[in-house]
Parts: C-alpha cells; structure tokens; sequence
C-alpha cells in the first residue's frame, strides 16, 4: 500500500514539475514582469527604501518589517540549504542557474499576490489577516476556490513542510553529534508549543530580528568561503552555466534535471507564485498595498540570489557533490567541513536548527490564518495546533523522500491554485501600481483608499478618499 501511494505521489510531482508549473510559474511571471513594466528591477531601490520605513512599529500591530521578517523565516529554512544541496545533487550545478532565472522572474509574481493580499485582507481582533483565499472570495466571488486553497496550504505548510523542516534538523544533529533524533524532536516541538500558543504578535516577535541576525552569519560563512577559493570562481560559474543548458552533463544532471530541479527546489524556498508569503503580508499596516508587494519582492530575491546562492557556491567550490550518495544536509555539511574543517558540521547543524525552527514559525502562521477563513472556532485551531506538534514529532524520525515528495505534491496542487487566481486578479494589483506611481510622481507619500480603483468592490479595511467622503457628504 505504501509503495502504491509513492508510486501515485511520484507520478503526479513529475506531472506537475516537469510539465505543468514549469510553463506556468515561467510564463506567468514573464507576463507580470512585463505587465509591471519589470516592477522588480526598476524599484529595487523603492523596495530598500519602504522596507527600512516599515521597520517603526508599536505593540498594537503588526509592522511592514516585522511581516517581512515573518515571511523570510518561513522562506530562509531547509530549503536554502537542503533544498539546495538536494537540486544539485539531482539536477547537477545547471540547476543554480535555473533557480536563479525563476527567482527573477518570479519575484513579479509574489508582488502581484502579496499587493492582492493587502487590498483584499480583513481585520479581526488581533489586527490584520488575509492571503489567497480571502481575494479568491472577496476579488473573485469564489469561496469555493478560497476553502480549497485553505485546505491546501493548511495541510502543506502547517503539516507537511512543517514536518520537512525537523527532519531535516534531527538528521543534521545526528550526523554531527549522533543525537537521538526523537528526543530532539520532542524538546524542539515543546519549544514550539510555547511560541504558537501565544499568538501572532508573539510570533512576530519571535521572527522579527532572528532571521536578520542568522542570514548575515550564513552570508559571512560563505563569503569567507567564497574569498578563500576566489581563484575557482571562473571554474565554478562556468561549469553552472554549461550544466544548465546541457554542454556539460554532470551524474545524469541533464538540462531537462537541471530545469525541474532548479526551478522546483528555488520555488520552494523563495515561494514565490505559491500564495503563501501573501498570508502575512496582509498582518501588516501600511498606507499602501503596493509597498508590502514591493517588500516581498525584495524578500525573494534576498532568499535565492543570496542566501540559496551562498548554499550553492559552498558546494560547487568542494568536492562534496561529487561523491556519490551524498545528498541534502549531509552535502552541505560534508561540503562546509571540506572548507573550514570537521567542526564545521556540527555549526551547520545548529545553522539548520535555527533556521529551520523560525521556518516552522512562518509555515505555522500560514495554516492558522486558513483555519480562521475556513473556520473561526477556537476549537479548530486547537485541532490544529495539535496537528502540528504532532507532525514535528513524525517528521523527526521518517524517511526523507517520503517527506519531500509529499511536500512537493501538495505544493504543486496549492501553487496551481493560486496562480490561476492571482491571474484572474492581476489588474487590481497593477491599477494598485499605477496609483502609487502617480503619487510617487506627484511628490506624495503613496495613501491608498478603496476608491483609488475604479469599480473595486468587497475591500474592507480601506477607507474612501477624503474626495470621494466630501462628496457624499454634500449629496
């Protein structure tokens, strides 16, 4: 039975990413880029500037950064270095390149989603939520599509990836300090429960400086491995780009391995196009819609061209990826230790600890915020929270393939629902654009209001244009 359900689940991932997403995720974030008139590239300075204004905030709620930092922790995890290990490992080194490609091109996407998530988001008594399943209901008229959604990222995330994420820290310990891997998965889901119980301003506080503070060191890491190997740097980005377009066959890593592996393992770690990090992008207050777009945009570009690139550059400048059977963790571990000796392990494993535990913090908020639209009794939320620890305890001991493939199939089937929405919506999201460019154009600190938008309807949390209320007021 068991071997049935891999064979049905291996089956359907190789529809979905070898077919399917790749022509959507690559298609779909070209159009973005050109209907924003390449958002991502021309306001890069913009998103620097409005995400170090949105780093004052207060206890009342949620800031610009502080989302930021919620969506980043749940993007800089184990895929930015098992992830990572593991594209290489099947695809060979073309499939940096290919990751590279997807994050640039998809970082239009997530603008898109996560501008939709603030104009559509609602207010509840902790302050702001919202995310795919609230602009499938509000902006298309499609609870049916929003539950769905709901029910797909709940289980990805909240469960499945949550699950991927302490597999991947107890091997990593038990690799290096021969760690019971249960054990450690029962003080890591204690630790948890204490976060999760206390709501998402607690989260938020978690999430908000970790982050920052653990990709500088990983950064630092690899520049230092970067600069000590400077010479092989030639070597290495010309062996990335020969792989990618198959001049270069390395292990069976052909173009077609390099191009799924690359663009499935980079979309899981920046997420972008997926509806996820639009989930906390719509906690944040802001005066504008378009500034936390422009903010998670940013955050996927960090995440791959940085961070995943960091992962990268530490393997391809060892031998590691060249020994057969290595793969996830344990390349990136071999490979680190290669460069700065055997202690070098165990630091990566608490690199990974830490990264991957403020994942579980951001992929945790992502299931609850669907709980609520699916449900607002407090009961089901207990049901999940329970869910939850339950599968960090399971993930801590399985079998990795296992693990990721689920993760991979339930990621494939939320990242087709989403696109198709953001789609449908996607001229909101550029009219949202072209008022905060007027107004940027015009000297003004870009204020949004729900009749900035012609004929949008269902917006909550969005008030009308003093203009719009002196008119009322006359009539």
């Amino acid at each position: 039975m068991q071997e049935l359900l891999q064979n049905v689940v291996s089956a359907t991932n190789d529809f979905l990413w070898s077919k399917l997403l790749i022509v959507l995720l690559i298609s779909l974030g070209l159009y973005f880029t050109f209907k924003s008139r390449f958002v991502q590239f021309r306001m890069l300075k913009e998103m620097v500037r409005v995400l170090m204004e949105g780093r004052n905030g207060s206890k009342d709620h949620i800031s610009p950064f502080q989302a930021f930092c919620i969506g980043m922790a749940a993007r800089v995890g184990t895929g930015n270095i098992t992830g990572i290990a593991i594209a290489i490992a099947l695809g060979g080194p073309g499939a940096v390149f290919w990751m590279w490609i997807i994050a640039l091109i998809s970082s239009a996407s997530s603008f898109v989603e996560s501008t939709l998530a603030q104009v559509y988001k609602v207010k509840d008594e902790h302050g702001f939520r919202g995310g795919p399943s609230y602009y499938m209901e509000k902006g298309l008229n499609k609870r049916w599509m929003g539950v769905l959604f709901s029910i797909l990222i709940t289980l990805s995330f909240g469960l499945v990836f949550n699950s991927v994420q302490s597999n991947t820290i107890t091997i990593a310990f038990q690799n290096s300090f021969g760690t019971d891997r249960l054990t450690l998965g029962l003080i890591m889901t204690a630790a948890f429960a204490a976060i999760i119980f206390g709501g998402v301003k607690r989260i938020a506080q978690a999430a908000e400086y970790k982050v920052v503070i653990l990709a500088v060191l990983y950064i630092g890491v690899a520049l230092f491995v970067v600069l000590t190997n400077i010479t092989k740097m030639p070597e290495v980005l010309s062996l990335i780009v020969k792989n990618a377009f198959g001049f270069q066959q390395f292990a069976g890593g052909s173009i077609g391995a390099a191009l799924m592996n690359g663009v499935k393992r980079g979309l899981f770690s920046n997420e972008a196009g997926m509806g996820s990090a639009p989930n906390v992008a719509a906690t944040a207050t802001t005066s504008h819609p378009v500034k936390q777009g422009l903010i998670q945009a940013f955050g996927v570009l960090t995440d791959t061209l940085v961070i995943c690139t960091s992962t990268a550059f530490i393997i391809l400048l060892s031998d590691a990826y060249k020994q057969p059977g290595l793969n996830g963790i344990a390349l990136t571990q071999a490979a680190l230790s290669q460069h700065i000796g055997s202690w070098a392990s165990g630091a990566l494993a608490i690199f990974v600890f830490l990264f991957a535990f403020g994942s579980l913090i951001g992929n945790y908020y992502y299931g609850e915020t669907n709980i609520r639209f699916l449900h607002t009794s407090k009961k089901w939320l207990i049901v999940y929270r329970i869910s939850v620890l339950a599968m960090i305890i399971y993930g801590s001991v399985a079998k990795v393939q296992v693990v990721w493939d689920m993760a991979d199939l339930f990621m494939g089937l939320m990242v087709l629902v989403n696109l198709v929405a953001i789609l449908m919506l996607s001229k909101v999201a550029f009219a949202a654009l072209h008022d905060y460019m007027e107004q940027k154009k015009a000297g003004k600190d870009p204020v949004f209001y729900k009749d900035s938008i012609e004929n949008l309807q269902n917006v909550e949390c969005w008030d009308e244009s003093p203009s719009a209320s002196n008119k009322a007021n006359i009539v």
